[in-house]
């Protein structure tokens, strides 16, 4: 976000997301000036289209999508104003699920074009076809439901209901991967070479395993079986705030560097 923000001494975390925000509207406004010059110069009525990769407010997320917060709580959540009236169309990138934005059809995500997630396993992906008549710049848009070639599926239960949902899809000639989370009081110590029992000589493929008792046994009991398969990083961020004993009062700014550090990361692997 350095192109559109730059940082200042004694900002305070409300000014940090004003001035993003600001940044982020004055880039938009300046691209679509620009855009409208052009379109002034042609000799025929083009459409203008924005792109941009963001979370806007509002926008719909699911449980273990693996959508990544950008910033620290809402911060740099835009709403659809931040997009000037003369763009005719702008096509979002970030979130998975498909949404329009602030009521307008005129932007929206198209949504991740397959399950990134199990989280997303039976959620309908589709692809956003738009197109625009000559000298129009009305956009018309459909969207196109795109095929399953490989289908995902979460069991979730004690192991009765693992076990019977897995013969089920076995049954079938189900060519599912799995994912398993196992949720029960009872603990089982052998659930991977249970699972692995269960689907030989089967078309079935467990390609992630949860024992939430297991893991929820070990943070009750500080039990040092406990991996990082087990936090994201931000869980484990803040469990480096609490084996620090920072204070509340500082722990706000410390995630909000947090967050900028690890948004600048990933922008340079993109980059990469």
């Amino acid at each position: 976000d350095r192109d559109v923000r730059s940082a200042q001494p004694g900002e305070t975390i409300q000014d940090k997301e004003q001035n993003l925000l600001d940044g982020i509207r004055n880039h938009y406004k300046q691209v679509t000036d620009a855009a409208e010059n052009l379109r002034a110069q042609a000799d025929r009525n083009l459409p203008i289209v924005a792109t941009g990769h963001l979370f806007a407010a509002g926008g719909k997320t699911v449980q273990g999508d693996g959508v990544r917060e950008l910033y620290v709580g809402s911060l740099a959540h835009v709403g659809p104003a931040i997009f000037p009236p003369a763009l005719d169309y702008v096509a979002l990138g970030h979130l998975h699920v498909p949404q329009i934005v602030g009521g307008s059809d005129r932007i929206r995500y198209s949504g991740a074009p397959i399950p990134m997630s199990f989280g997303e396993a039976h959620q309908q992906k589709s692809v956003v076809l738009v197109s625009f008549e000559p000298e129009s710049t009305t956009p018309h848009i459909a969207q196109i439901p795109i095929p399953t070639f490989q289908r995902l599926e979460r069991i979730a239960g004690d192991w009765d209901q693992i076990e019977n949902r897995i013969k089920e899809l076995a049954a079938e000639g189900s060519i599912a991967w799995l994912e398993v989370v196992y949720d029960a009081n009872d603990l089982i110590g052998d659930l991977n070479d249970r699972l692995n029992t269960l689907v030989a000589d089967t078309k079935l493929e467990i390609l992630n395993t949860r024992n939430l008792r297991r893991t929820q046994q070990a943070l009750e009991q500080g039990d040092t079986t406990e991996t990082l398969d087990d936090l994201d990083s931000t869980e484990v961020f803040l469990r480096c705030l609490d084996a620090h004993q920072v204070p509340e009062a500082q722990r706000p700014e410390l995630m909000l560097l947090y967050q900028q550090a690890v948004h600048d990361l990933w922008q340079q692997e993109a980059i990469d």
